[in-house]
């Protein structure tokens, strides 16, 4: 079992996935500011997992901050909600994630329980996100299985894994995951996920780890093996999906799912309730975010790119709902049109 994060009395601990596959290392963050670095960074990355370790972050500033004032204290704790909400904007897990802690202070503080009580109270709601996250990506994990056939090789994109969510088993690859307990035999393409190396780093670690065959891929080299009949399906993660079905996911993601049709293979995308975004009607409204151009310039500390070049670094990328054959929640599997379907997934 892989442990993304986890919550002590010292702070919340956290793989490092900077380091991956050559150190696993799990150093323990000791303040909110530290793990709201940490989210910044990508030491912890993933949508779920994004939303789960700010949750403890914002458990871990509520736990140390002075003034027994609840004015004072109000003030101190919305100002830790903004800086977990200004570290990563396209993954909707974090602000959903957010707003749960903002809930509980407020039910709390309407209820007019100690600042003790809400203390402890904002500890156990992220210690619950946690376990809801691993149990919600079991049953996901079920209902993707099904899509998958006996024998299929599955290609995949960035890391929607383990590593991802809260641990244990993950989105994409829980589908995966899943379908191989079922007694299916599943290989895997990964690809290498540029520039960040999710695919290379991370996916392949993970599958070869559960002793999953797994062959990595450059990102340029999927339409040849879709072309030469070599994947029979897509599954990928997301971090935001529209209420129209538009996802957006690491960057690259379109133009596989463009390859898929073009190719005729079944395009999936496995994820969580919590990401959906019901208030946006389609994906145009999703925010991109732009890394910095190191990512792109370097890897490892070696430069490959020429001194003073421009750099655009987009991490996400948004893919439109026409090339998504299902998308698969917790709740079941949402198929097209997915403004109804979602909706009745998530019950709204």
């Amino acid at each position: 079992m892989i442990k993304t994060l986890y919550w002590t009395d010292e702070g919340v601990v956290m793989i490092d996935q900077r380091r991956l596959p050559t150190e696993e290392l799990y150093p323990v963050f000791r303040t909110y500011e530290e793990v709201a670095a940490a989210i910044k960074d990508m030491v912890v990355r993933g949508a779920p997992a994004i939303g789960v370790a700010a949750a403890m972050g914002i458990a871990l500033g509520a736990r140390d901050i002075r003034p027994e004032d609840p004015e004072a204290f109000g003030r101190e704790f919305e100002h830790i909600c903004q800086v977990f909400g200004a570290t990563r904007p396209t993954a909707v897990n974090l602000f959903w994630a957010i707003e749960r802690m903002r809930a509980l202070y407020r039910t709390h503080r309407e209820e007019g329980r100690p600042l003790a009580e809400t203390r402890t109270g904002l500890v156990a709601e992220a210690n619950r996100m946690l376990e809801e996250d691993i149990a919600v990506n079991r049953a996901l994990g079920q209902h993707g299985a099904e899509l998958i056939p006996d024998g299929a090789t599955v290609l995949t994109h960035c890391n929607a894994g383990a590593l991802a969510t809260a641990g244990d088993y993950g989105t994409a690859l829980g589908v995966i995951r899943a379908a191989v307990e079922s007694g299916k035999r599943v290989a895997v393409f990964a690809d290498e996920t540029r520039p960040f190396l999710q695919g290379a780093r991370l996916t392949a670690w993970e599958l070869q780890r559960d002793k999953i065959p797994v062959t990595l891929i450059t990102d340029n080299m999927a339409g040849h093996f879709m072309h030469r009949g070599r994947i029979d399906c897509v599954v990928v993660g997301a971090d935001r999906i529209a209420a129209n079905g538009d996802v957006a996911n690491k960057i690259g993601t379109y133009s596989v799912a463009v390859l898929a049709r073009e190719n005729r293979i079944p395009f999936y995308v496995a994820a969580p309730i919590s990401t959906l975004d019901l208030s946006l009607s389609s994906g145009d409204g999703i925010p991109i975010e732009e890394r910095g151009g190191r990512e792109v310039t370097h890897v490892q500390g070696a430069r490959l790119a020429p001194v003073g070049i421009e750099i655009a670094n987009p991490a996400f990328d948004i893919t439109p709902h026409r090339y998504v054959a299902a998308i698969v929640t917790e709740r079941g599997v949402a198929r097209a049109p997915y403004e109804d379907s979602l909706r009745q997934l998530a019950g709204r």
